[in-house]
């Protein structure tokens, strides 16, 4: 049975793993990071991506992810939890178009939620 607190830490979670994916894109495409990959070099690059606040906060928005996750699967099946990681499948899509610029197509769409349907089926 999913609590009201399940399902919060599900939701909190699927959020925090969509937005860190935003983040960790966000700071992979500063100039600074993409013209220490451009020059080469691992030194360089290393050092580049540890100075974006960005990355680092979507490694922490990934811990916590993960952190609740944990919760989750403490009171959950793995195959009762597991099909609603479909929903950050979504919520990354939109969260990259809105505020990535990406586009939206309808192939897109029709993609992801065709690999959430999958999931459900597979595991629900």
């Amino acid at each position: 049975m999913i609590t009201s607190t399940v399902m919060a830490l599900i939701l909190v979670s699927v959020v925090f793993s969509a937005l860190a994916q935003i983040l960790l894109k966000s700071g992979m495409s500063t100039a600074s990071v993409q013209s220490a990959i451009a020059a080469g070099g691992a030194a360089p690059v290393i050092l580049a991506i540890l100075g974006s606040f960005k990355v680092w906060l979507g490694l922490f928005l990934y811990g916590s992810s993960a952190v609740s996750w944990l919760f989750v699967l403490s009171k959950l099946d793995v195959s009762v939890a597991y099909p609603f990681v479909a929903i950050g499948f979504i919520l990354t899509m939109i969260l990259g178009c809105t505020l990535l610029g990406e586009p939206l197509t309808a192939r897109k769409v029709f993609g992801t939620v065709l690999v959430s349907v999958s999931i459900y089926l597979i595991v629900g």
